[in-house]
């Protein structure tokens, strides 16, 4: 599942198939935004500290995260 619009529609399908599709599809997109808002939290000079706070974890979990993915 690819457009955005269509696996929000699928998430809540009756057949279960379609809708643990859509789920993983939901988690891959999340993860993919959540990267994406910490390499521009860390590029504009923000804290692990700030991302934590908004991403609403321990500064040593977002740490921990992103460090070893490369964001810096």
């Amino acid at each position: 599942m690819a457009d955005a619009t269509a696996v929000a529609a699928a998430a809540s399908s009756q057949d279960p198939a379609t809708g643990l599709a859509a789920v993983v599809s939901l988690r891959a997109l999340l993860e993919s935004l959540e990267e994406l808002q910490v390499r521009n939290a860390r590029d504009q000079g923000w804290s692990w500290q700030q991302i934590a706070d908004g991403l609403s974890v321990s500064r040593q979990a977002v740490h921990k995260k992103y460090r070893r993915s490369g964001v810096v």
